[in-house]
């Protein structure tokens, strides 16, 4: 009897049981397009026309009845479908949020590359202003060849 008792001064054992492994991405991507349906008007109309023909049959008389209480197993098929397609759509929506966080990131990251590369031409051009400032302009050639001519025609009178 002692032995059968779990001991605690012992570490567990772990169990050899099989896991389920599947794919993340490939998951994600089925559920999107689940979801993308389940948001369309051609579902409605599937479900509308289900659930109509689903009432006909059964209330019609002379019909087999598959769901012969008020409508039970109808309230049942639509509950499992509303308990899957809620977890279903926040699934891709919490996919398109991630993707929705990376595009904003490299937004944000090409913005930075944008206002930096243009702060380097602002500065470029603020050196090419002020280095021009410096060189004699075309005007200032002429006005001071003028000027020299002037004194030398003073001087040669």
């Amino acid at each position: 009897m002692a032995e059968s008792r779990i001991r605690l001064d012992q570490p567990r054992v772990e169990r050899r049981t099989p896991r389920f492994h599947y794919d993340a991405e490939a998951f994600g991507r089925s559920t999107e397009r689940i979801a993308r349906f389940l948001g369309t008007g051609r579902y409605l109309v599937y479900q509308s026309v289900l659930i109509l023909v689903w009432i006909l049959v059964n209330t019609l008389p002379g019909i087999g009845h598959f769901d012969p209480y008020t409508f039970t197993f109808l309230t049942l098929i639509l509950s499992l479908q509303a308990a899957y397609a809620a977890p279903l759509i926040l699934l891709a929506q919490n996919r398109q949020d991630d993707r929705d966080r990376v595009n904003l990131e490299a937004d944000r990251d090409e913005a930075r590359q944008s206002k930096a590369d243009l702060d380097y031409l602002a500065r470029e051009i603020a050196a090419i202003r002020m280095a021009l400032g410096e060189v004699a302009t075309r005007d200032f050639l002429r006005s001071e060849l003028a000027r020299r001519e002037r004194e030398d025609d003073k001087d040669g009178d």
